[in-house]
């Protein structure tokens, strides 16, 4: 009998960590090969991770809630597989054999990378982690590797001894790290009071009430640190928190969707040179051409919106105008003309905003596009969206109009030319035929990365965006 480790695989190209969102199992459950053992969170979407051996789960070594580099072990299980490698050792060992094994901590991750069902493996390039010291050394409890916090002092009472050595970094189980960034706390300034100089949970938070006292006073000092030390949550589960929240402000720690679409829009503000261009056009005809396909017979059961016609216009206009339809390569220096629309649909989702994209969308039909198109919104709003859904885009629709706004000055998805902003339709006076009179009207705004679009370019492109939903024809004419 051995101990298999399954390691946090790389489920979307270059990711780095995700959450452990929820786990299908417990220490003693029997798994299979490709039995979905836990669902996570990454930087782009939810994602279930089948694990690819059989046998009897040992333990979970990290918490639901837990952010997880990739490549750190989060499950061991024990097979009956014969020759394998020697038994594992676990958290679950006494204190004293985890710390005769602790050298091997310096031992590099096997060059091979990990078999998985999802992702990419482990990378080969993995670092060594740092030994830990002996008395640093968790003990499990109920099977699991959940680490057990040692008690706080009496009283949060901050020595005058030095917090940590110059130079170097302060011992703390990831959790407890985790929580000093989103208080703001230095580790290095933290007293430790943990067995071998680990810094606990109990140190942050004295930490975090010191920080407050000359905020309230000398005498309001003791009676913050106190009630810091009392609401710590019990030392049994070292769970991420959600938020810290003090009478006047709520911190919120930025990860998983929020956090990769805050680096892609800085990354892509500052790297793209955007120029937005804003038309305004009488779409009346194209929102009676919808309610026609409603009504028709070959197209029921589908989804016929405004949205639908919108990218189809969209994909005609790079038709006409394919030097849109590109990406730059700053390595190489060259302009990547793409021959096929990889088109990105902006959905807000309960996890924050993710851009899907809807593969070869220019070589489908109408009907086989309304059923993309539904089935992405669908997958987006259930948080099942997989990361290859999310890559390798070229041009992006955002529909702001649902929420009423007019217009926007969208931002780049990183890597794609192009994205178009498509405001509200609201009935507006417009002059038509030489009279003013009730037009369904709304207004289109297309941001582009002038590095590969020149103004001249962008505009006939949004022209004949523009053009195709004022007259709808056009998506048979100019086809």
């Amino acid at each position: 009998m051995t101990i298999r480790e399954f390691k946090m695989p790389d489920v979307g190209e270059g990711l780095t960590e995700a959450e452990i969102l929820k786990w299908y199992v417990q220490p003693g459950d029997t798994v299979t090969d490709g039995q979905v053992v836990c669902e996570v969170e990454t930087a782009k979407a939810a994602v279930e991770l089948p694990i690819p051996f059989d046998g009897v789960v040992h333990a979970l070594l990290f918490e639901e809630g837990t952010t997880v580099d990739v490549g750190q072990v989060i499950i061991s299980v024990q097979t009956g597989e014969a020759g394998a490698e020697a038994p594992v050792q676990t958290a679950a060992a006494p204190v004293a054999e985890a710390a005769a094994a602790a050298p091997a901590a310096e031992e590099p991750v096997a060059e091979a990378r990990q078999p998985v069902l999802v992702g990419y493996g482990v990378s080969t390039a993995s670092t060594k982690r740092r030994p830990r010291k002996a008395t640093a050394a968790p003990a499990a409890q109920n099977g699991t590797a959940a680490p057990a916090v040692p008690a706080a002092p009496a009283a949060p009472v901050l020595p005058a001894v030095p917090a940590q050595p110059i130079g170097e970094r302060p011992l703390a189980k990831p959790p407890v790290r985790k929580l000093a960034k989103d208080l703001g706390i230095d580790l290095a300034s933290v007293v430790p009071t943990g067995d071998g100089g680990v810094v606990t949970r109990e140190d942050v938070h004295a930490a975090a009430a010191a920080a407050i006292a000359p905020q309230v006073g000398p005498a309001a000092a003791a009676p913050v640190a106190a009630q810091a030390q009392a609401q710590t949550p019990a030392p049994v589960a070292e769970a991420a928190p959600a938020a810290e929240t003090s009478a006047r402000e709520t911190r919120i720690p930025v990860k998983g969707v929020r956090k990769v679409t805050a680096q892609a829009m800085v990354g892509s503000a500052f790297t793209a040179p955007h120029v937005t261009e804003f038309i305004t056009l009488d779409v009346t005809r194209t929102m009676k051409l919808v309610q026609e396909l409603k009504d028709d017979p070959d197209l029921a059961g589908l989804r016929i919106n405004p949205l639908l016609l919108i990218a189809k216009a969209v994909l005609v206009a790079i038709r006409r105008n394919p030097d849109v339809n590109a990406s730059w390569d700053e390595a190489a220096q060259e302009i990547v003309l793409k021959h096929y629309v990889n088109l990105g649909i902006a959905a807000a989702t309960p996890r924050g905003l993710i851009v899907p994209n809807i593969k070869d969308a220019h070589a489908k039909t109408l009907g086989e596009l309304s059923e993309s198109l539904s089935s992405l919104v669908a997958t987006a709003r259930d948080g099942k969206t997989s990361p290859a859904d999310m890559q390798n885009g070229t041009i992006t629709i955002t529909n702001v109009g649902v929420f009423g706004v007019d217009t926007g000055t969208p931002i780049l998805n990183p890597g794609e030319s192009a994205i178009l902003a498509v405001g509200a339709i609201k009935l507006q006076p417009w002059v038509h035929k030489g009279k003013v009179k009730p037009r369904q009207v709304t207004t289109l705004a297309l941001s582009f990365d002038h590095r590969l679009i020149d103004g001249e370019l962008g505009s006939k492109f949004l022209a004949d965006i523009a053009a195709v939903l004022e007259h709808p024809r056009r998506l048979i004419t100019w086809s």
